[in-house]
């Protein structure tokens, strides 16, 4: 028999507690009991005035709404606040009762203009959920997996303009400066002058170089993405560190015409003293630079191999063996490749004898200059760069890098599929970093609620009492 009762319960009135309609099992109650949100008014005190104008919104309640927001991947805060106002959960999570006007939707715009930008609160509030993270030994810094992904900028990819940028300095640029002149003393050589000409072109040592690029007119500070044949974007770049259970370490935001082995320092400076023995990363980041700040740090880089860039049907790389003793290459057909120079770029020369070279069986596989005189060169960081193959080949390191797509990758393919990461609509490099901060204290936050239910610790109404317990005796 066929039941037609529809409209029958839409007038019915039920005395009800707010609590008992939010599930017990709820991802929100795991939450609220995982962190003391407390700490926020300590992180904002000093943006608000304790004695003049309006009484303000509750800070924790402001800066949850974006938490709501970031946590179920709603794309707008407009959005975000129409879910609040009929889903009881983030009602109560947020502390407003069942008639308690919910806050306007550009009530959290406006507060971010008058008090949080130009700030590093985000950022605060990420570190802040990492310690909770680091306090119950969840995290484990000695292996560290770097990567970055690119997020689409809120900008039209026809609306740009040329101009001539200034090009930032590497940030080994006067560390090699100085070991392309000792390694040209050493061969007899004088230092490399500095000229105007090879500076425009990103010579060593240079001070601002300059190139043209492509910048948007409506997001200046995003960058012109280019991968592949067909995917050009202005887009940011968000390089990111995460340990070998997922855990999001350090992250920085950068535009995303900028290569990640340049942005690498910036990062790298933020999670240096976190205890790190091993460095995963891919081999956009294998540059003799970053193998020599590693391992002077102390620390083992771990690469993948990587293809020689060479032309098919010509000697490889490696055919060409180099003598340590007496500073020169010997090629394939046992004749000597001598030191000639070292260029701007830290790169040692090394030349055959062209007269020799044009009797030579092998020519047609060795090179097709006019005086038939092969050059291989050699960067002076080069022995950095053999270390880093001695310990790609050790047991275990190829496993080890297999783990990447388990830990960093998956965390950028969750960012991106749950949690609205694929691009932004916000505008500017400051809010990028606040949505970077916001979505990354997330997952953080996230796994560790999960986590703390399944050990138990938030079972039960005396759940933050048996947190905090358990808080003390792993701090002791």
């Amino acid at each position: 028999m066929m039941t037609q009762s529809l409209d029958k319960k839409r007038d019915q009135i039920v005395m009800l507690c707010m609590d008992e309609l939010v599930p017990q099992d709820h991802l929100l109650r795991k939450i609220d009991k995982a962190i003391d949100w407390n700490f926020i008014y300590e992180l904002v005190e000093d943006k608000y005035s304790p004695d003049q104008g309006r009484p303000s919104l509750d800070p924790v309640l402001l800066l949850k709404i974006p938490f709501i927001q970031y946590l179920y991947g709603i794309r707008s805060m407009r959005q975000t606040i129409k879910e609040i106002e009929v889903n009881m959960a983030y009602r109560w999570f947020l502390g407003l009762e069942m008639r308690d006007p919910v806050p306007h939707f550009t009530t959290f715009g406006k507060n971010y203009t008058r008090r949080f930008k130009d700030t590093d609160l985000f950022e605060q509030i990420f570190q802040r959920i990492l310690e909770e993270c680091y306090r119950f030994k969840l995290v484990d810094p000695t292996e560290v997996f770097v990567d970055a992904t690119h997020v689409k900028a809120h900008a039209n990819g026809k609306k740009m303009q040329r101009r001539i940028a200034e090009q930032e300095a590497r940030f080994y640029d006067d560390m090699l400066r100085r070991e392309i002149d000792a390694d040209r003393e050493a061969h007899g050589k004088k230092p490399l002058k500095d000229r105007d000409d090879d500076d425009r072109h990103g010579g060593a040592g240079g001070g601002g170089t300059e190139k043209e690029v492509k910048t948007s007119t409506t997001d200046p500070e995003s960058g012109w993405f280019h991968k592949g044949e067909h995917k050009e974007v202005f887009a940011y770049g968000i390089e990111t560190a995460c340990d070998k259970h997922g855990w999001v370490l350090g992250y920085t935001v950068n535009p995303g015409n900028i290569h990640d082995s340049q942005t690498f320092k910036g990062l790298f400076d933020k999670i240096e003293n976190i205890g790190m023995e091993r460095l995963i990363a891919d081999a956009g980041y294998k540059t003799p630079a970053i193998a020599k700040l590693l391992l002077d740090k102390g620390i083992e880089p771990v690469f993948p191999y990587k293809c020689p860039q060479t032309k098919d049907g010509f000697f490889r790389k490696h055919e060409y063996v180099y003598d340590e003793y007496y500073d020169c290459y010997i090629c394939p057909n046992d004749q000597m490749l001598k030191y000639s120079t070292t260029n701007r770029e830290g790169y040692r020369e090394y030349k055959s004898c062209g007269g020799k070279c044009a009797v030579c069986p092998y020519l047609e596989r060795c090179t097709e200059s006019r005086n038939h005189v092969k050059i291989i060169t050699r960067h002076v960081w080069a022995d950095y760069m053999e270390t880093c193959e001695d310990i790609r080949c050790r047991i275990g390191m190829k496993d080890l890098y297999a783990l990447r797509k388990e830990t960093i990758e998956r965390l950028f393919g969750t960012a991106k599929e749950n949690h609205g990461f694929r691009y932004t609509n916000m505008i500017g490099k400051a809010r990028m970093r606040m949505k970077a901060g916001l979505t990354f204290a997330c997952l953080n936050l996230k796994k560790l609620a999960k986590m703390l239910d399944r050990m138990g610790l938030l079972d039960g109404p005396d759940g933050p009492f048996k947190l905090k317990r358990q808080q003390k005796t792993l701090m002791a």
